[in-house]
Order: C-alpha cells, then sequence, then structure tokens
C-alpha cells in the first residue's frame, strides 16, 4: 500500500465507549441496573445484556469478558441529588460525594463489586474530600500535592 493509499486517521470516527461489565448472576444484576440504579434494559441475548441511563451505556456479560471490580466514571448533572436518590433505592454506596479537583464524585457499587464513580462539576468554594481506592483503603489530599494514605488505627 502506498503512502497515498493509507487512510487519513481523522476521517474514522470513534463511536462511545461502552464498559463490559463481568457479573455472575445476568438477572439480578439486571434487576439491580433497571430497579435500583434507574437504568433500562436495552436489550438481553443468553448471557448478556446492555442496560443504559441517558447516553450511558453498560454491557453485562455473565461470567466472561473482563474481571469484576471494574471502574467507569460517568459524568451527571448533579451528583449530590443523585446520591439523595440512591439513599433512597438502597443502592450500594461505595463512598458518598466528595469533592476533588476533577469532579464531586460518589462511587455505586454493583452486586459485583463493579464501581460507577458519577461525578458533576467540583466545587471550587469547598476543600476536597478523601478518596477510597479499590481496596477500601483512605487517601488524603497532602497540601504540598499529591495524595498520602490514612493508616489505620
Amino acid at each position: 500500500m502506498s503512502e497515498a493509499e493509507v487512510p487519513n486517521p481523522d476521517v474514522i470516527p470513534f463511536g462511545g465507549a461502552v464498559p463490559i461489565f463481568r457479573i455472575q448472576h445476568l438477572a439480578a444484576s439486571i434487576g439491580y441496573y433497571v430497579q435500583v440504579l434507574g437504568f433500562k434494559l436495552d436489550w438481553q441475548t443468553p448471557g448478556f445484556a446492555s442496560v443504559s441511563r441517558g447516553r450511558c451505556c453498560v454491557f453485562l456479560s455473565e461470567g466472561d469478558q473482563g474481571n469484576p471490580g471494574a471502574w467507569v466514571w460517568i459524568g451527571v448533572p448533579d451528583a449530590e441529588a443523585l446520591f439523595e436518590h440512591y439513599r433512597a433505592t438502597c443502592a450500594r454506596v461505595r463512598h458518598p460525594p466528595a469533592n476533588y479537583p476533577w469532579a464531586l464524585e460518589l462511587h455505586i457499587e454493583d452486586l459485583d463489586g463493579n464501581v460507577l464513580r458519577l461525578g458533576s462539576d467540583s466545587k471550587k468554594d469547598q476543600p476536597f474530600g478523601e478518596w477510597l481506592n479499590m481496596r477500601g483503603q483512605r487517601w488524603v489530599m497532602s497540601p504540598g500535592g499529591g495524595w498520602t494514605k490514612v493508616e489505620s488505627a
């Protein structure tokens, strides 16, 4: 193939990314995403389904494709209002809203430990909160920048 025949990558657009969460029980996961988290079921095949809410779409794969404990970041208009809604629906709140340089963010966990990081605009007039990593360890922002692990007593 000559250089003149190589397609310009700028004219090959990408669609939106769709995370694939590995789950154990498809029916239970669909129920949680639809009834508790407010997603709708788009389609379902044996062992695989698509759920969505607004422009956000997640694939659920029963026992295949990926590892449990995956994380995805999703932008929302108001993380605090969503937190109140999810508390009322008994969602698995892994971490309540905390202010960070990148967003005001909360973490919701699904039935298999996959984490939805849901964030809205950061609050410029409020301090930054602590971070909860994938192992449940707490971290705080250091005065000089970076993060420091909070040691358990």
